[in-house]
């Protein structure tokens, strides 16, 4: 059996290195990762994507999802690249606040959907991410303070098994699975679908506030202050900002699920600092929740680095505002605590975040400033050594980093065991691998 063998048992578009087009659809979101896979297949159905599973446990070969290639780590090479892109239909079953979307669904489409019913899912802040990866890996967004990880709001799974033998799997009729499935990554099972739960929210306020760079003490210390005493519905993060050819500015990114008075009210003490550029804070309607942050829709080259935070202090402030932030172009950290503390106990294996801030560096990936964007990121790392924790969300791992920094050491032995067992011949890999 050879790897062309693929087209004659599948509906959907085979690519093998080569052929017109393999270049382009073996490319990740990420354009500095690097994907030397053997095959790239566009899955007609989920009928297809059992027939490839079939074919690589046939084969001895190894599969990796990737429906929008945002979260990619490179660990790919040899391996068939799935993308799920025509798995796209999202069904609202508004009455019972569900939604079911298929694997190659983005965030956009169901906000879209379910916005106009005074719903929303847990998405991140990006609508182009794909709802399945993300959602697999954890998923951390505006209203996880509210309602926890994303993973922990999935109701059912589609799969695909390792014997290329389709499936349903809920919290009753296979629990290890269901929790694996819910946080650890999706190296268990080929999802098709999942059903999630949606929540109510009548009215969003939310929006950017934008200050010159020598206001950044001052809407630090705000920071502070409104995170201090926050309710779970408020959800605030801070950026300073560097984008290329401008200059270099601070900015509060917010949501607040409730009414704008209240949000307001909330709010006063940005009302104290003078001079923002722009304050785009008001009624949001869920559908443009991408909105508030604009980030880029189109691949980008670009090295991510995140840690979670123990604390943030005046010294740790001190030692944040210490140096420009050059090259990078990003340095946020979001407000964490609420329900990612106290996660429910039908959990998955995301489990809990007892950190109560989550540190993000971004710059580019351009072949000029890579090495001095990573260093950049070691150095703020370094500066930080007191307050970070060493973990982190599976959902912000970077190439280059495991799995194992994302769970305890008991979670993580059971994932392993999880894998051994429902995958022995290793037909699914995982941007992460559970074993890696």
């Amino acid at each position: 059996m050879t790897i062309n063998d693929m087209r004659g048992v599948l509906k959907g578009r085979v690519l093998l290195p080569g052929d017109d087009g393999f270049e382009q659809a073996a490319t990740a979101w990420n354009l500095t990762v690097r994907q030397p896979v053997a095959a790239v297949v566009e899955a007609a159905d989920a009928d297809d994507v059992a027939a490839l599973v079939r074919y690589a446990r046939r084969a001895g070969m190894t599969v990796a999802a990737q429906p929008s290639g945002h979260g990619a780590s490179g660990d790919v090479e040899g391996l068939i690249l799935l993308r799920t892109g025509l798995l796209n239909q999202v069904e609202v079953r508004a009455e019972e606040r569900v939604a079911r979307v298929g694997a190659g669904v983005r965030w956009g489409q169901v906000l879209a959907a379910v916005g106009p019913l005074g719903l929303a899912g847990l998405s991140g802040s990006a609508p182009g991410v794909g709802v399945t990866g993300y959602t697999l890996g954890g998923g951390v967004g505006w209203f996880s303070r509210k309602y926890g990880f994303a993973s922990d709001s999935v109701r059912a799974i589609d799969i695909v098994d390792a014997d290329g033998e389709p499936g349903r799997v809920t919290a009753e009729s296979d629990p290890e699975l269901f929790w694996a499935l819910r946080g650890g990554g999706g190296d268990f099972a080929m999802v098709t679908a999942l059903e999630l739960q949606l929540y109510p929210v009548p009215t969003m306020y939310g929006g950017r506030v934008i200050w010159p760079e020598h206001r950044t003490r001052e809407v630090y210390d705000a920071f502070l202050e409104i995170t201090a005493e926050a309710p779970d519905e408020l959800s605030v993060w801070i950026n300073r900002f560097q984008p290329p050819g401008a200059p270099p500015m601070v900015t509060l990114d917010l949501t607040y699920l409730g009414e704008a008075a209240q949000a307001q009210d909330l709010l006063t003490r940005l009302d104290k600092i003078e001079g923002a550029i722009s304050d785009g804070r008001g009624v949001v309607p869920v559908a443009d929740l991408g909105d508030i942050t604009a980030e880029p829709t189109d691949p980008t080259p670009f090295i991510s680095g995140a840690e979670l935070l123990t604390g943030l202090d005046a010294d740790a402030v001190e030692i944040l505002l210490a140096k420009p932030i050059e090259p990078l172009v990003n340095l946020q950290i979001r407000h964490l605590g609420g329900a990612l503390a106290e996660p429910g106990g039908g959990a998955g294996a995301s489990g809990a975040v007892a950190e109560p801030y989550l540190l993000s560096l971004v710059g580019l990936g351009l072949p000029h400033v890579a090495d001095a964007t990573r260093a950049k990121q070691a150095e703020v790392v370094a500066d930080l050594d007191a307050y970070i924790s060493g973990r982190k969300p599976y959902t912000v791992l970077s190439p280059g980093e495991t799995a194992a920094k994302s769970f305890s050491g008991s979670a993580l032995a059971r994932l392993r065991e999880i894998k051994r067992a429902r995958d022995p011949h290793n037909v699914f890999r995982a941007n992460y691998p559970v074993l890696g």
